[in-house]
């Protein structure tokens, strides 16, 4: 579902919840500005990365624990 660059914190928080109801744990990516706006998906989430390279680290770092 892609609501528009205004709504991507609702976005977020429908893919959230499905990940939620999934029982399956997410990383969030986005840039540092929409931080506020998605604070509830963020904290839900296993991780929150603002560049896809940071992602890879923290998919590296949950891999060898």
């Amino acid at each position: 579902m892609f609501l528009g660059d205004q709504h991507k914190q609702w976005n977020a928080a429908l893919d959230a919840g499905f990940c939620a109801a999934l029982g399956k744990p997410y990383i969030s990516l986005h840039a540092e500005n929409i931080i506020h706006p998605l604070k509830e998906v963020d904290a839900s989430a296993q991780a929150w990365a603002t560049t896809p390279e940071h992602v890879v680290e923290i998919l590296r770092y949950i891999w060898k624990a």
